[in-house]
């Protein structure tokens, strides 16, 4: 495609003339081209920077006018410039005051503006990827599967009696038992249980929930538990790079089958623009909240949490700085004795995808709310 013609179907798809064909045929474009997607993100940056700087001259051009004004009808004078901060109030209070109400004013219009054009809240755009569980009858191979490992390890199904309400995806970031989801995952729960790929079931605790970023920080509780002594993995705390190969894990299926997708970054920020999150474009469903996003190398990048309504294929993860941040907000709390230490060595460089995969699987749980 032409720049130019890519150009006039960015400007339609922006301005909704696109035909239901042609906009599922260019979002399909997006997902499947990077530098398409990355145009479309650099182009609304950049109506989004002329917009600014248009209401800047505007208002700017507002603000000479009732300067001119008020000197016309004698309301103020002009003085030889003088050099205190105080005469210069003086002079110009009453430009800056009638400023202040048109800009009050114009801020008032463009909020109720912006508010009448722009979808009433996140929820309507972006969907949340946890998954609400309903009880699932086993087949009869799955059955016998469970009955054989009951025999072997009784404790291993010590799951609760009533039915789990919500179910997302966890990752450790300390062997000793700490691990991170979404928040919207955990947050209404009144007890949270972690089962492994192994049908293993283990009651943890809710150390931290931060709703803005999407963080909650878990710890299990069970005497069960067997610490892992070494993650496979490191948390990234630098941004990731723009179209870099990524891909996830998670429990979107009702069993603990792991489930693995890849995909690519396609925005270092997320909706509208939040520096907070990344936009990925990748396959998600619920269940994958709370999974980590693992860039080319292996290493967590961001931990994935929803995925818009409105355009196929756009995800949306919380940034792997984000873990650093909910550390240091339990480490200011001095009625916490918590010592979470994140694993420090990066994924090994000599393991291909399939093999890393295998590591990676033991540090993995389907997180279940009740």
């Amino acid at each position: 495609m032409e720049e130019l013609q890519l150009l006039d179907a960015v400007e339609r798809y922006f301005r909704g003339e696109m035909s239901p064909e042609e906009t599922a045929h260019f979002e399909q474009l997006r997902k499947n081209n990077p530098e398409v997607d990355q145009f479309v993100v650099e182009h609304m940056m950049f109506l989004q920077q002329v917009n600014q700087f248009s209401d800047w001259k505007n208002f700017k051009s507002t603000l000479n006018e009732v300067h001119n004004q008020l000197l016309e009808s004698g309301e103020i004078r002009e003085k030889a410039p003088k050099a205190t901060v105080l005469q210069l109030w003086n002079k110009y209070k009453r430009v800056v005051a009638v400023a202040a109400s048109i800009a009050g004013i114009t801020a008032i219009t463009t909020s109720v503006i912006t508010w009448y054009f722009t979808p009433r809240n996140n929820v309507s755009e972006i969907r949340q990827l946890s998954q609400e569980l309903k009880e699932v009858k086993n087949s009869q191979q799955q059955t016998n599967k469970e009955l054989n490992h009951l025999k072997n390890n009784s404790a291993a199904f010590a799951q609760p009696n009533a039915p789990a309400k919500v179910g997302g995806t966890g990752f450790l970031v300390d062997g000793k038992g700490y691990l991170i989801t979404s928040a919207h995952v955990v947050a209404n729960a009144d007890s949270v249980y972690i089962q492994s790929t192994k049908g293993y079931y283990f009651k943890v605790s809710t150390l931290y929930i931060n709703r803005q970023t999407d963080i909650a920080v878990l710890k299990i509780t069970d005497s069960r538990y067997q610490p892992v002594r070494n993650l496979p993995y490191s948390i990234y705390k630098s941004p990731a790079d723009l179209g870099e190969e990524i891909f996830t894990l998670g429990f979107p299926r009702p069993s603990s089958e792991i489930v693995y997708n890849r995909g690519y970054l396609s925005a270092q920020t997320g909706y509208n623009g939040d520096t907070l999150t990344y936009q990925l474009a990748i396959s998600a469903n619920p269940g994958n909240s709370g999974g980590p996003i693992f860039n080319h190398t292996g290493d967590v990048i961001g931990i994935l949490s929803g995925k818009q309504t409105t355009a196929e294929g756009v995800v949306f993860s919380s940034r792997s700085k984000n873990i650093y941040a909910a550390l240091n907000e339990i480490r200011k709390d001095t009625a916490n004795n918590e010592h979470i230490r994140l694993p420090g060595n990066h994924a090994p460089k000599d393991l291909d995808r399939v093999q890393l995969i295998e590591k990676i699987k033991d540090c993995m749980f389907m997180v279940k709310s009740y």
